[in-house]
């Protein structure tokens, strides 16, 4: 029980420090990076998150049941804008893989030269 609540808290205040920074980046990006600083830290033990993790990671897939049914009933909208969606998704993936590819390589060049 201590680890979800570890975990929500996480989450409200990544979402509280969303607010204070106007929205520029999603709460729960925030709330992840704030879980990790404190698991990483070791103000937390993962084996207290560990549990409420583990059932919320086995329990994903019914909270994406309400986008299904969405995405269901707006099939016609989806079928009308197919060619744009699936540019987007080609592109965007393009996107990111090389700018992915890009990073790696540029933190791979800053690491050799720090260990010079």
């Amino acid at each position: 029980m201590i680890g979800l609540m570890v975990i929500l808290l996480a989450w409200l205040a990544g979402n509280l420090l969303s607010a204070l920074l106007s929205g520029y980046v999603s709460g729960n990006v925030l709330g992840m990076l704030i879980l990790f600083a404190v698991l990483k830290l070791g103000v937390v033990k993962a084996e207290t998150v560990r549990p409420a993790a583990k059932f919320l990671l086995g329990t994903m897939a019914l909270f994406f049941i309400p986008y299904g049914v969405g995405l269901m009933e707006s099939y016609t909208v989806i079928l009308d804008n197919l060619w744009a969606i699936v540019v987007a998704a080609v592109l965007s993936t393009v996107v990111v893989l090389l700018v992915s590819g890009h990073t790696f390589q540029w933190v791979a060049q800053l690491k050799n030269r720090l260990k010079r």
